[in-house]
């Protein structure tokens, strides 16, 4: 494959894993994470001064509702993601193009099936979560509206993956961005302006993913490879990619749906504590949210980095993203815990004016303040075994953190209250590190060649 074929930045894959090109690649995937937790705040702070606890409870389990449907697919994003980024590095056009079409046709499909399920989807899960009636109630308001966003909130999906695997991060930024300013503008136009309530607040996420679409379509369009062979349908549906894509799919939404579910159940072991409980175990989960973002970025860059040295057989380059995405990281993570203790008070404040929910958020506040140091570490080698698309381990480590989590919550709630569910929720993510740090000697091992063999290769 001739490199005129590939996309801007193709060549490049294997080049030295410096601190430099690590912060390149990180610092604007940062920014683009960035709006999202400030996107939920803005949500959390609408639905915080609505006139009830109810409207901060019914966004909570609605987004949850969200979590658990999109996010369980975002198989769709890291595995295009890896895909894209291996192909990038071995320098072929031709499969880039492939995977992106495979994952986009699975995108719309997935979203148009979430629509035609949307009434038992909805009344299975909120039923699930607990609440109360008229947290229910409300967040059946929400989600109802919403729920149109699933075909291009998916396709998004695919799209940042593409950008990421690409190493066009700029670009990723963009759109980013630019569908979190349209929800923001939404949110305050339909809430404040129409006057639509819990309902607005859902609708303004859905017309922002659709604007969010039609923006990474032009992208795409405008990225396309020039050269290429006209696309041949017998190569869309190889038997051969098509498993690998399946398999790869499969694992990582059995990872996510472990994920999702144990924070569905800090959810709903929140809720049997009460409305005010539930509302400041939402409103802390912005800290949480909002570091994991932060230092996603750091993930993401070694997603790429990590995939491309895969795709080149480089193991040299394979083992410095390691170290240097490792290395930022961790420094994100102490600046965020240090942030929180000595601000977390007065974010607090700015979330909420209700004083019950206020206090009850600031009781359990030190918990949300040491999160970063505890969970950076399974953030950064998700990025490094998702890169990798070695699926498998990724998936089995979260099984492991998952029962350990679950058992913790059985030992320490009934004990200790929102206090042991707390201690529980940062054992599940210290847990998530040590697992994957278990598999991670024997994936340096596979990687493959040593940068001469690997140039050789490539010859």
């Amino acid at each position: 494959m001739s490199e005129s074929a590939l996309p801007h930045g193709a060549g490049s894959a294997s080049a030295a894993v410096t601190h430099r090109r690590v912060l390149a690649l990180a610092f604007p995937i940062v920014l683009a994470n960035l709006t999202q937790p400030i996107l939920g705040a803005v949500d959390t702070a609408v639905a915080g001064h609505l006139d009830g606890a109810q409207y901060l409870g019914g966004v909570a389990l609605g987004g949850l509702f969200f979590n658990f449907v999109f996010w369980g697919f975002g198989f769709l994003r890291m595995g295009t993601t890896g895909l894209v980024a291996q192909a990038h590095g071995a320098g072929d056009a031709a499969g880039i193009r492939l995977n992106l079409l495979r994952a986009l046709i699975v995108a719309f499909a997935l979203g148009a099936a979430v629509l035609a399920l949307q009434v038992p989807l909805l009344s299975f899960a909120l039923s699930a979560l607990g609440g109360s009636e008229a947290v229910r109630a409300t967040a059946l308001g929400y989600s109802h509206a919403r729920i149109w966003s699933a075909p291009f909130a998916l396709a998004n999906y695919v799209v940042l993956g593409y950008l990421l695997g690409m190493q066009r991060v700029r670009l990723a930024l963009v759109a980013q961005v630019f569908i979190n300013a349209v929800n923001i503008g939404a949110v305050l136009l339909y809430v404040y302006g129409f006057g639509w309530g819990i309902a607005g607040i859902g609708a303004a996420t859905a017309t922002a993913d659709a604007c969010g679409f039609a923006l990474g379509a032009w992208m795409l369009w405008r990225l396309r490879p020039r050269g290429l062979a006209p696309l041949a349908v017998r190569a869309l549906a190889d038997r051969a990619a098509l498993k690998r894509l399946i398999a790869l799919n499969r694992d990582i939404f059995l990872r996510t749906l472990c994920l999702l579910g144990a924070f569905g159940w800090f959810a709903h072991l929140g809720a049997q504590q009460g409305d005010a409980t539930l509302a400041a175990n939402a409103l802390l989960l912005n800290f949480q949210t909002f570091m994991a973002y932060g230092l996603d970025g750091f993930a993401h860059a070694a997603e790429a980095l990590v995939g491309a040295a895969a795709g080149a057989r480089d193991r040299r380059a394979f083992r410095q993203a390691v170290r240097v995405t490792l290395f930022w990281s961790a420094l994100g993570a102490l600046l965020f815990a240090l942030v929180y203790w000595a601000a977390g008070g007065w974010i607090v404040a700015r979330l909420t004016d209700q004083a019950e929910i206020r206090a009850v958020a600031l009781r359990y506040l030190p918990w949300a303040a040491i999160s970063p140091i505890v969970s950076v570490w399974g953030f950064l080698l998700d990025g490094v075994f998702i890169g990798a698309t070695q699926t498998q381990s990724l998936m089995r480590a979260m099984v492991a953190s998952l029962s350990i989590f679950v058992a913790a919550t059985l030992a320490a709630v009934g004990t200790f209250g929102n206090h042991g569910l707390w201690f529980a929720l940062l054992l599940f993510m210290a847990a998530r590190g040590a697992t994957l740090a278990r598999y991670l000697p024997a994936l340096l091992r596979r990687v493959g060649a040593d940068p001469q063999a690997a140039s050789a290769a490539r010859a």
